[in-house]
């Protein structure tokens, strides 16, 4: 997925049909991970992308390891079932919180990479598609790399349904994306399913079930499934490499302003039900 919505030049890979871009963009690589607290968790995304849209800190790319959550949409939120998925999803052992990009319910645990990419924007309207090309071109560089068969598009019956989403063969889906745009800056985020994928099917039944929702479990799954012996470091190290073809990464922590204003926007990624 593209970075610049208004790129000087670009050029055709002719192996991948994905558009390059010859403008290099900088961005921060943190990765920082709250998994004792949720909604913090969300709240820092939130809060890095009004910082990246009112100029005061870099594009920052966040891939880090969550704790065991059930993220719901804004769709989510107003089915009548919502109370009765969050009561599910809690009572599978998963905290749940209310995210920042649109799509539905999505499960994040320890054997999942959570990825969060705020990009200054002038248009960022423009560039939604030229993002979801660009991640999802980055997820399949990284998944081939470590001998999988990786392909973008949505399966039949996916959880979180989405044209963007990356399956293994045509089979399971093992990475999911969503956008939150702002005056002034974009949010790329997801999952990355490493391994056991079988919790994230176990708690999706019932949450689903609650939401109404028609789904496949079949479709769940995790790369260790068809490649055994991975695991979040490495598979962590193949997307920072794929990264690394597209962008200029500068390890470094979160802000400590975007800290502060984080644990002022927790509640607004609470579930607001009993």
């Amino acid at each position: 997925m593209d970075t610049d919505p208004q790129p000087t030049a670009r050029s055709a890979d002719g192996n991948s049909g994905f558009l390059i871009l010859l403008v290099v963009r900088r961005y921060k690589l943190v990765t920082d991970s709250y998994p004792g607290h949720p909604a913090l968790d969300v709240a820092v995304s939130h809060a890095a992308l009004g910082a990246v849209a009112r100029g005061e800190i870099e594009g920052l790319i966040r891939l880090h390891v969550p704790g065991p959550v059930v993220a719901f949409g804004v769709i989510d939120r107003v089915q009548s079932g919502y109370a009765q998925a969050v009561r599910a999803a809690r009572a599978n052992g998963f905290e749940a919180v209310e995210r920042l990009a649109g799509g539905r319910a999505a499960v994040f645990h320890e054997q999942t990479l959570a990825f969060a990419w705020a990009t200054p924007e002038e248009e960022p309207r423009a560039g939604i598609t030229e993002r979801f090309e660009m991640v999802a071109g980055i997820m399949v560089d990284a998944f081939e790399s470590l001998g999988i068969d990786a392909r973008i598009g949505e399966l039949r019956g996916e959880y979180c349904p989405g044209k963007w989403s990356v399956n293994v063969g045509g089979r399971v889906k093992v990475m999911g994306v969503g956008q939150r745009l702002v005056r002034g800056a974009a949010h790329v985020g997801g999952v990355v399913v490493v391994d056991d994928g079988e919790r994230i099917r176990d708690v999706l039944i019932p949450v689903y079930r609650a939401l109404r929702l028609d789904w496949d479990p079949r479709t769940t799954g995790a790369l260790a499934d068809r490649a055994p012996g991975l695991d979040n470091e490495k598979v962590s190290t193949a997307i920072i490499a794929a990264m690394s073809q597209r962008f200029e990464l500068v390890p470094g922590k979160m802000p400590s302003s975007v800290l502060d204003e984080a644990h002022g926007l927790i509640s607004e990624h609470l579930p607001q039900v009993a």
